[in-house]
């Protein structure tokens, strides 16, 4: 047993997660905006704006992305983000969160947020997608009776 205490603490270091919280306000409803504008933040070095619209674009929506005062007319919503980096041996994404906004009213539709410990590596196209896919999941119809 003595033996196996180093070898289960070392496991425990390794073992890495990630956890993500999405949220909606109750009466949105993203399956039916289909025109998203991506505000690209200035110090953006890693490309964020970018995957965010890919994902987007995998969804079936429309998505550009570049400063804000380039947003086009028909934008339906405004998707901002921030995102944390950290080096061990190499730079990594370590946290980072978005909030869609109606264009219009500016009001918030939803938001996600995505943390991930240190050890557990995966990709930022990754952190984006699990952030963005449960928001554009069908949404769950009751069970009839």
């Amino acid at each position: 047993m003595v033996r196996l205490l180093p070898l289960l603490l070392a496991l425990s270091l390794l073992a890495g997660c990630a956890s993500v919280s999405t949220r909606e306000r109750p009466r949105a409803d993203l399956q039916n905006i289909q025109r998203f504008f991506v505000e690209k933040r200035l110090g953006d070095d890693h490309r964020i704006d970018e995957l965010i619209v890919a994902e987007l674009q995998r969804h079936g929506r429309t998505a550009t992305s570049g400063p804000l005062t380039m947003a086009p007319d028909d934008a339906e919503a405004i998707v901002s983000y921030n995102d944390r980096w950290a080096w061990d041996f190499s730079t990594y994404l370590i946290e980072a969160s978005l909030e869609i906004r109606r264009a219009r009213t500016d009001k918030p539709i939803a938001a996600a947020s995505y943390h991930r410990a240190v050890l557990s590596r995966q990709t930022p196209a990754d952190a984006i997608r699990v952030m963005l896919d449960p928001l554009f999941a069908a949404p769950k119809r009751p069970a009839r009776q």
